[in-house]
């Protein structure tokens, strides 16, 4: 069965929905015959760019529409992977052929911008003078990446990601005629999370709709997607504001410990400060984009200790504490890879920078960071060969809800196999399903076995290292997920 963003593509100018400013006039210029030989769409990945010059294409010449068929007028040409000057002479020598069936001939370049200085000039001769019977539509996120001299021989259109409204209307209709159960608020938080994007929002109901045979509801979205509660980020923020360091460490560890990852807070702190923009977050807001792997845990804190510099050193007590082990925790894997992490004396640079509470809280503390005391090397059944951030990140292009379940589960390596220990049973529910395990399988590459673990099952390397449970007892015994199941 098809996806929902494929069954729903638009088939017609018509039929697309939230960019009347560039299908108006597209209509209109049809319906009087005044088709330009270039067009340039400019605006974000998810927006309908694509869809958008495959109907074009269709229209000037009078094909019939469908998504599998196939027109020898119509080429499709990605613009990543055929950027070289070659590539585009080899284009010019076939523009000349006639079309077979169609009035036009239709070029479509997809990723302009990532053409070649040389390959731009050698384009720009044939937009200079084009043969009747071809049209080019281009399209590109990054317009400023495109030389002036083929904006200026094309017809520019922009378009926008949809308006909050537009998608709801849209999605509302679309779950009606699926028969798919969903309260608003639900459909509200995966219009969020898809960004204005119809492809990203349709893909995110696509993989939600599953979850329930009954009514699907917010708890359940958040739960699957790995969310903060809308609350718990405006609660943060107000800590920030007020320089409540240890409400802020609070919240974080709090959020943390629930299984969400940092790069979710950080996600949902930009989108909550650009809704209600306000000065004294402008400086977090320009911190935040920085929070990802590695170490994001620790560089969510370390945008977050803004409030420390407005602080006074008595309130930060109990703060300070948390933060400098907090900041530390890549330590506990510095054995796994030496030569990407931080040295001691470097950590404890950075820990004398910080303001000191009083000597007895944290002269234990203190010392765990900035001695040199040998970390426990790996045992050979430690992810010492297997590249879990490199593996996330191919997930995350196949599956944003499968990535964020990832996020709630330890893993270990031995050499063949990867383990995975979900955190919680709607957690290994999702991971499970027969086309997650094979997004697994395609991610962790060829020769690596996925083994998905009960949830009472857990991994056995991180009960045995001395160093991260004497980390976890200064956390107060506290657990979380850091990717590696390593305590917080």
């Amino acid at each position: 069965m098809k996806s929902l963003y494929r069954r729903y593509r638009p088939l017609s100018l018509a039929d697309v929905v939230g960019e009347e400013q560039v299908t108006g006039p597209l209509i209109k210029s049809l319906e009087q015959n005044k088709i330009n030989h270039a067009y340039l769409f400019i605006g974000p990945r998810g927006c309908g760019k694509t869809s958008v010059a495959r109907i074009l294409a269709h229209e000037v010449n009078g094909f019939k529409y469908d998504i599998e068929d196939e027109y020898i007028d119509i080429i499709e040409i990605d613009g990543a992977s055929n950027r070289g000057i070659d590539n585009i002479r080899e284009l010019r020598e076939k523009v000349a052929i006639a079309p077979s069936s169609g009035k036009y001939k239709v070029y479509i370049i997809d990723e302009v911008h990532m053409l070649t200085k040389e390959a731009f000039n050698a384009l720009l001769k044939t937009l200079e003078e084009p043969p009747k019977h071809v049209i080019f539509i281009m399209a590109t996120t990054d317009a400023y990446k495109v030389p002036v001299t083929i904006t200026s021989r094309a017809q520019c259109f922009t378009f926008k990601l949809a308006e909050p409204d537009v998608m709801f209307d849209y999605l509302k209709k679309i779950t009606d005629k699926e028969k798919i159960k969903i309260t608003d608020g639900a459909i509200r938080i995966i219009i969020k999370r898809g960004g204005g994007s119809f492809r990203d929002t349709l893909s995110l109901l696509d993989q939600l709709s599953s979850l329930s045979q009954d009514e699907i509801t917010e708890e359940m979205v958040i739960n699957a997607m790995g969310l903060p509660e809308d609350e718990k980020i405006k609660t943060l923020l107000a800590a920030y504001k007020s320089s409540d360091t240890s409400g802020v460490f609070n919240i974080v560890k709090e959020l943390l410990s629930a299984g969400i990852k940092a790069d979710t807070i950080a996600d949902e702190l930009i989108a909550t400060i650009i809704e209600s923009p306000e000065p004294d977050l402008i400086g977090l807001l320009a911190e935040l984009p920085n929070v990802k792997a590695p170490y994001s845990e620790a560089k969510l804190l370390v945008a977050l200790s803004g409030a420390l510099k407005k602080t006074s050193v008595a309130a930060l007590q109990p703060a300070t504490h948390a933060a400098t082990q907090t900041t530390a925790h890549p330590a506990a894997q510095a054995s796994a890879q030496p030569a990407a992490k931080p040295s001691f004396k470097d950590r404890a640079k950075l820990a004398s920078a910080q303001p000191k509470a009083p000597a007895a809280p944290v002269s234990q503390p203190a010392k765990v960071i900035a001695e040199e005391e040998p970390i426990q090397k790996p045992k050979p059944s430690e992810n010492v060969s297997f590249d879990w951030e490199k593996f996330l990140a191919i997930v995350m292009e196949k599956s944003d809800v499968l990535h964020s379940q990832l996020g709630r589960t330890n893993h270990s390596f031995d050499g063949e196999a990867l383990h995975i220990y979900p955190t919680k049973k709607i957690t290994k529910n999702i991971i499970g399903r027969e086309n997650n395990k094979k997004i697994l399988q395609e991610a962790a590459g060829v020769g690596v076995k996925i083994t998905i673990h009960d949830v009472t099952d857990s991994p056995n390397d991180t009960k045995n290292d001395a160093t991260l449970s004497r980390l976890s007892d200064i956390m107060g015994g506290e657990v979380l997920n850091d990717r590696g199941g390593n305590p917080f």
